[in-house]
C-alpha cells in the first residue's frame, strides 16, 4: 500500500505545479454553516438545501427567476443621479457614484423592465443592494414612477421587488420626496384598477419601508427577511429594553398583520402567476368587442 505512504522525505511541489481551487465553487450558508457547490445553490434559487436560508439576490437573478426564458426588455436603464447638493463625505457624491457604477456594473439602485411570467405580461421594478446599500434617490424614484406609468398606459400589472437601507442621504430632500412621488403614481395605478405586488425582500428598512414597499394589493415577503423602519439597534436604544425574539423578521410582520403572505423563493414565479390570474384587471371599454 506504499502509494498511499509518503516513501521519501522532503519533497517540494514547485509553486508553479500546485493546483489551487478556483474561487467561487463553493457557498457556505450563513445560518447553518452547509457547504454546497455553487452550482447546486443556483439550481435551488440561492436558497440553503438545508435550513432553506434564502441568499440576498440582486435584480440580474430575480429578472432570471420571474421572466421567461430570461427574456425581457429594460426600461430607462441609463438614468444616471446628478449631484444637486453637491455633497461630500469621505469623497465627493459623483466619485461615490462613478466608482459604485464600475464596481457594480449598475447605473443606480434599482432596475425595471417589462416581459412575461408563465405568458402573463408584467412590469417589474428590482432594487440592488450592492449600490450603495439599494439607497433611494432621485433616479430610484424616477424609475420607479416610469415604470408605473408603463404599467398604466399598457394596463399591466406592477411587481415592486424592495431590498433597501432606506433614503439616499447624499441627496437629503430630494430622496425623501421620492416618498410621495412613488406613493401618489400608486395611486394613479390603483384608480386606473391595476394591480400591484409588493415583495420585500432581505433587507427592507426606512423611507422604503414607509412609502411604496407597504402599499401593495399584496405584500408578500421571503422567508427570515428583515423588514422594518428604524433598525433594532436604534430601537432597542430608543425605548431602552430587549426587542422580542425574531423582531422586525419576515415571521413576525406577518404575525403582526403586515404582510399577506410569505413565499419561499423555489415557489415565487408559480405564485405570482396564481395571484396575477387572480387579480387580472377587467378590460377598460375601448378593449370591449362591439
Amino acid at each position: 500500500m506504499a502509494w498511499f505512504k509518503r516513501q521519501e522525505k522532503g519533497i517540494i511541489t514547485p509553486t508553479e505545479q500546485k493546483k489551487e481551487t478556483p474561487d467561487g465553487l463553493w457557498y457556505k450558508c450563513p445560518e447553518c454553516g452547509t457547504v454546497t457547490d455553487t452550482g447546486e445553490h443556483r439550481r435551488l434559487l440561492y436558497t440553503c438545501g438545508k435550513c432553506n436560508y434564502h441568499a440576498r439576490i440582486d435584480s440580474a437573478e430575480y429578472f432570471e427567476i420571474l421572466f421567461d426564458g430570461n427574456q425581457f426588455t429594460e426600461l430607462d436603464a441609463n438614468l444616471t443621479s446628478g449631484d444637486p447638493l453637491h455633497f461630500v463625505d469621505t469623497k465627493a457624491y459623483p466619485q461615490r457614484i462613478a466608482s459604485t457604477q464600475r464596481q457594480t456594473g449598475l447605473r443606480d439602485a434599482v432596475r425595471t423592465a417589462h416581459g412575461q411570467l408563465h405568458g402573463q405580461e408584467l412590469v417589474v421594478a428590482c432594487m440592488d443592494f450592492r449600490f450603495i446599500g439599494g439607497s433611494m434617490g432621485s433616479v430610484v424614484g424616477e424609475k420607479i414612477a416610469r415604470a408605473i406609468d408603463y404599467a398604466r398606459q399598457n394596463r399591466l400589472p406592477f411587481l415592486m421587488i424592495s431590498k433597501s437601507g432606506g433614503a439616499r442621504m447624499m441627496e437629503a430632500g430630494y430622496s425623501l420626496m421620492q416618498m410621495a412621488k412613488t406613493s401618489a403614481k400608486l395611486a394613479l395605478l390603483a384608480e386606473a384598477g391595476l394591480p400591484y405586488i409588493s415583495m420585500l425582500t432581505d433587507p427592507t428598512t426606512g423611507g422604503v419601508t414607509a412609502s411604496y414597499a407597504m402599499l401593495g394589493d399584496f405584500n408578500i415577503s421571503e422567508p427570515g427577511a428583515l423588514i422594518g423602519f428604524a433598525g433594532p439597534r436604534v430601537i432597542k436604544e430608543t425605548i431602552g429594553k430587549d426587542l422580542p425574539k425574531g423582531f422586525q423578521s419576515a415571521e413576525f410582520v406577518l404575525e403582526h398583520g403586515f404582510l399577506d403572505f410569505i413565499v419561499d423563493r423555489k415557489q415565487l414565479k408559480q405564485q405570482l402567476a396564481d395571484l396575477l390570474k387572480m387579480l387580472k384587471p377587467a378590460p377598460v371599454a375601448a378593449d370591449l368587442p362591439r
